[in-house]
């Protein structure tokens, strides 16, 4: 089902504020192997755990690779008070990897991190899926045809552009 394409004009589902959680790295020096494979290895484990204890709040999440030394991941979660604690919690996944992390960083610039958090309020999100499965958000968070929610970008996001009326004229 994952795979399968949606042909009609879809939107993402979804009610409430929304975190956008930006995390990478920069591998510097292919050739010091011991500095940089411990941290790329423990960002799957951390997305298994996340993926199997959905009540820890990470909705979903895309990997990308922007060149053979960068690595990305994109990930959706229902709150930022959820993402502060799993990143604070002992008995996960996290915390020995955050160790690590720190003592390759403190080794030299063999590898270099990056996170970037993004708060979104509840509407001011939109999104707009046609021919293609569920991809982004709509697979974090499910899809439902665009009419639910609006025909238009601002009206998906509960706004109108100045000196338009809400419901079109009838002649």
């Amino acid at each position: 089902m994952a795979d399968q394409i949606v042909r009609e004009r879809m939107t993402a589902k979804g009610e409430g504020e929304l975190v956008v959680f930006l995390v990478g790295m920069r591998i510097n020096s292919f050739w010091r192997l011991r500095s940089w494979l411990p941290v790329f290895r423990a960002m799957p484990r951390m997305l298994r755990e996340l993926s199997r204890e959905k009540e820890r709040g990470m909705l979903g999440y895309r990997l990308f690779f922007g060149s053979p030394r960068q690595i990305t991941v994109l990930q959706y979660w229902s709150s930022v008070e959820r993402l502060a604690a799993y990143a604070s919690d002992t008995e996960g996944e996290h915390r020995p990897a955050w160790a690590r992390l720190n003592r390759a960083l403190r080794a030299g610039a063999r590898v270099g991190f990056w996170h970037e958090t993004f708060v979104v309020p509840a509407g001011a999100a939109e999104s707009f899926y046609v021919n293609l499965p569920p991809t982004g958000l709509g697979a974090a968070t499910g899809i439902e045809p665009i009419a639910a929610r609006g025909e238009r970008m601002a009206d998906r996001m509960g706004r109108r552009h100045s000196g338009e009326s809400a419901a079109p004229a009838r002649g």
